[in-house]
């Protein structure tokens, strides 16, 4: 199961920062580092983790790697979060239901 690996490689805080600083766009490893408590290398081997998880991809531009999110990366995890409010909505609908039985109307 794919959005069991994304949700592991995101439970880490500084990878999910890294992550979530690509959601504006691509950047170049020196730009996802600034202002974050780790060395550029640390965030080079976040990325490499999340390169693994098909979480981002990498393009080289001059001597430069840039870094996108790869959004098919996401559509397991995204999915298996959108059946949680499905089934929410179905209890949901039941308790309805249930507690307000349904009278029949004149049309």
């Amino acid at each position: 199961m794919a959005y069991e690996k994304a949700l592991a490689v995101l439970a880490d805080p500084t990878r999910r920062k890294v992550f979530e600083r690509l959601r504006s766009g691509p950047r170049p490893v020196n730009v996802l580092a600034a202002g974050l408590p780790v060395s550029r290398p640390a965030v080079s081997q976040h990325l490499k983790v999340l390169k693994q998880a098909g979480l981002v991809e990498e393009r080289s531009e001059g001597v430069r790697r840039i870094y996108s999110l790869r959004r098919e990366g996401l559509v397991e995890l995204r999915a298996w979060l959108d059946s949680f409010w499905g089934d929410a909505l179905e209890a949901f609908r039941l308790e309805a239901e249930r507690s307000h039985p349904t009278r029949k109307r004149n049309t």
